[in-house]
């Protein structure tokens, strides 16, 4: 009889490929394995099992696999099944899933090497000069890899010159897998064997008294021995004793010391062995606390709605300690990174060493280890921080979840596929292990809230903030009456640069807030009003003034700064708006003493980016910090004073139906980071519009406001959490090509959706990368099925790919679109 094993591969492949395994392997492999298979002509991927069985199939002759990458599953049934959940509800495959979810390390893929053809006669003076070059380096190398062939030819398209070395029988092809991973070994020292007992190092030290620089080493080894019981690290015994590594060389190959190699974690926690007591909690924290506990056995999502500073990361920490007492493990999601390195330090104070973090500016080798420790279950992993991607990590006994801040846009994943919700796949996720979930907000999302009012989901409040601090006090400047009275200094309003001035002399801290960055997002010249356009996307291209330079914030092209117009020649450059560049310029001038610090995409590029910035701030190092919506997000400053918003129109004027919710959610978060210990804060913000209805409830608190007013809009212009919206997105470089395309696509949904259809219509940016892009947008009322509703939209894909002249267009579907 047969066996065969159902394969899951990294790509998008609708079904699981088929292969052929020996009696002896099909006993051995289980579902979450790993396997080398052979697919297409000569690539090998890694592909997962997720079915053995004994039925061939019936369309194509079932290829054998090439190896068994694993000794264990290295994937749980449990993962298996809350991959194809995504892979159905975000209308992706579970290879995209697949190859989403695990580390870029465990994605083993073949590598082509180019061989000499050892049994062909050559002529040399039949090869051209690219040929040549390739042919040489291959009578010093027994074999060369595709990106070495590219360097000797210097040239990035090698495939033609390889078609015409292996027709003229000069090389062969070989695919050769190799591991990405590798650990870390850490070389350690210590005496050789013979040596243990003092009369034999008595001896040893006297046969080394004409070498002194070795004897220093022998006797400082040995005094780090008497005082630790823990292993000596080579590095450690080169500061103690002072001497070099030849030293310790010499004397390890006299085999006086032994050499050895432990492996260790690339990340691990060093900080002190006791950990601190739990704070205690305050009446409206012990009272959350037992909403959140009643809901809990009740099996109900719950929502702990608590305004900013009021201490629910205390109740979070509460929970995670009932938890781990219970031996099970712990997931802790956050929407940003910037977020975890600040909540790490606060978890480890009263956690230690069981903490292990996860996402993706992680190396790949990190990332791996922190897998492994969660597989198995390790000490080390039992609370898991981390960004979205830490719900794929193997839990094999998840006891409690806890989404932070879960209004969040971040958690939304974009580009790539799968493109999930964080907080919707956490739920379910919850399902799936029988475990509890916490959803954590000041400014809950309106879908969270309306679960709430319709009894779908649990709900605990904090009204108050921790010690019973008031709320900031917040103030409206309006910039067109501070303009017509020539009272504005740049971008500041006197009003602003009174309290800025004010907050510096009492050495309070100040947080400026301007969701741009760059220098400015527009130069124009004033002769002719021409302003460069970035060729590759319909934007124009950002001013950068530390890079002196033009750059598209799409594609990432970039030029240097024009002395003149491109179109008339004329010198006369200006720039038009503000990003955080140019505030940070306008305050070293206005405040000459003040350290001033910027925290947006192009100053927290590094892996530990964040971290520097937040620590300076914390440390009091800066006394402002200017920045983009990173600052908004749960960071906790002690000595904020003022929180200044330089311009709250750019936020409330957004195309796009959640402009309202996102300003009140982003505009409520960062006056949070004010005044969050003793002294009241103070938050300034300056607008064109200073009556409009969304800063009025801002600066009142006035959640339940914003609520009923979008419930009310969303149920007029059918959009959730009334109705369900599949978004699905057109690509491609030929503009004619593609409105053909959306219009074939979106009269056959009218046909088979009703009028539940908008679209084809341009986004505001219709081109990036040179593709065009067209949008189509499906509304589904909450009664009808989504299934069939998915169902017949992929059936209406596949009749589009059928025709020939339309399948070069991308199709993308984006399921909840936010």
């Amino acid at each position: 009889m047969q066996h065969f094993v159902n394969v899951i591969l990294p790509i998008p492949l609708e079904k699981h490929f088929t292969y052929t395994v020996t009696r002896d392997e099909a006993t051995f492999l289980s579902p979450g394995m790993r396997v080398a298979v052979p697919f297409g002509k000569s690539k090998i991927y890694t592909g997962l099992v997720s079915k053995i069985h004994t039925t061939a199939p019936e369309v194509y002759e079932a290829k054998e696999i090439d190896r068994i990458l694993d000794e264990a599953a290295l994937v749980n049934s449990i993962q298996l099944k809350h991959w194809q959940w995504i892979a159905d509800y975000y209308m992706c495959t579970i290879g995209e899933v697949f190859r989403s979810a695990v580390p870029g390390a465990f994605l083993l893929e073949s590598e082509t090497l180019i061989l000499k053809n050892e049994q062909s006669n050559i002529d040399e003076t039949d090869l051209k000069d690219d040929e040549f070059l390739v042919y040489e380096a291959l009578q010093h190398q027994s074999s060369l890899k595709v990106h070495e062939v590219s360097a000797i030819i210097e040239r990035r398209n090698i495939l033609p010159v390889l078609n015409r070395l292996l027709d003229k029988n000069v090389i062969l092809l070989k695919e050769e897998i190799y591991e990405q991973y590798r650990p870390k070994l850490v070389r350690y020292v210590k005496l050789g064997k013979e040596y243990l007992s003092e009369e034999k190092l008595e001896v040893l030290l006297e046969t080394l008294s004409r070498a002194p620089k070795q004897s220093q080493v022998v006797l400082a080894l040995f005094q780090l021995q008497a005082e630790s019981k823990k292993p000596i690290k080579i590095n450690e015994l080169e500061r103690a004793s002072g001497g070099s590594k030849t030293v310790i060389k010499s004397l390890v190959d006299k085999e006086i010391l032994e050499e050895y190699f432990i492996r260790i974690d690339r990340v691990s926690y060093e900080g002190a062995d006791d950990n601190e007591e739990l704070k205690l909690l305050n009446e409206q924290q012990e009272t959350a606390l037992g909403d959140i506990l009643q809901n809990f056995e009740n099996r109900k999502v719950t929502l702990l709605h608590g305004v900013t500073s009021s201490g629910k990361t205390e109740v979070y920490v509460e929970l995670i300690e009932n938890c781990i007492k219970t031996n099970k493990q712990a997931l802790y999601l956050l929407p940003e990174i910037a977020l975890t390195t600040q909540l790490i330090t606060r978890l480890q104070e009263y956690f230690g060493e069981k903490i292990s973090v996860y996402h993706s500016k992680y190396s790949i080798n990190e990332r791996v280890e922190v897998w492994n420790n969660v597989l198995h279950k390790r000490p080390k992993a039992q609370i898991v921080i981390g960004a979205r991607s830490a719900l794929f990590l193997p839990y094999s006994d998840l006891g409690l979840i806890i989404v932070d801040e879960e209004h969040e846009g971040s958690f939304k994943q974009f580009d790539p596929a799968p493109r999930y919700h964080a907080r919707d796949a956490a739920i379910v996720l919850s399902k799936l292990h029988d475990c509890n979930i916490l959803l954590g907000s000041a400014t809950p999302s309106v879908e969270t809230f309306h679960n709430v009012q319709n009894d779908k989901y649990g709900y605990a409040r904090i009204d108050r903030r921790y010690g019973n601090v008031l709320m900031p006090e917040m103030e409206l400047v309006d910039l067109k009456e501070q303009i017509r009275k020539r009272r504005m200094k740049g971008h500041f309003s006197e009003r602003l640069l009174e309290e800025i001035q004010d907050s510096l002399s009492l050495g309070e801290q100040i947080i400026l807030f301007q969701n741009r960055r760059g220098y400015a997002p527009i130069v124009e010249c004033t002769t002719c009003g021409h302003s460069p356009q970035c060729p590759n996307c319909d934007v124009s291209l950002t001013y950068h003034q530390y890079k002196k330079q033009l750059r598209c914030h799409y594609c990432g092209h970039h030029m240097a700064l024009q002395e003149s117009c491109l179109a008339c020649g004329r010198p006369t450059l200006d720039t038009k708006g503000f990003g955080t560049e140019q505030v940070e310029q306008e305050l070293h001038k206005l405040f000459p003493a003040a350290k001033v610090g910027r925290m947006d995409l192009d100053t927290t590029r590094g892996k530990h980016g964040y971290e520097k910035i937040i620590t300076a701030f914390e440390q009091q190092e800066l006394d402002i910090l200017v920045g983009t919506q990173m600052l908004t997000k749960g960071l906790d400053f002690r000595n904020v004073g003022l929180v200044g918003i330089m311009n709250a129109d750019a936020l409330l004027n957004f195309p796009d139906y959640r402009a309202h919710e996102r300003s009140f959610q982003l505009l409520t978060q960062v006056s949070g980071r004010a005044g969050r210990t003793k002294k009241r804060g103070k938050v300034i913000i300056q607008s064109y519009n200073p009556y409009h209805q969304i800063l009025k409830q801002v600066t009142t608190g006035d959640f339940n406001g914003m609520y009923k007013d979008q419930i009310y809009e969303r149920e007029q212009f059918k959009y959730p959490p009334v109705n369900r919206i599949i978004k699905i997105t057109f690509k491609h470089k030929e503009y004619n090509k593609l409105n053909e395309a959306t219009d074939w696509f979106a009269q056959s949904l009218r046909n088979v959706l009703g009028s539940g259809v908008l679209g084809p219509e341009y986004p505001p940016v219709a081109r990036i990368r040179n593709q065009y892009i067209k949008n189509i947008i499906v509304k589904m009322h909450l009664e009808e099925s989504i299934v069939k509703t998915k169902n017949q939209i992929k059936r209406i894909e596949k009749s589009f790919n059928a025709i020939s002249y339309y399948r070069s267009v991308r199709v993308i579907f984006n399921v909840d679109h936010i």
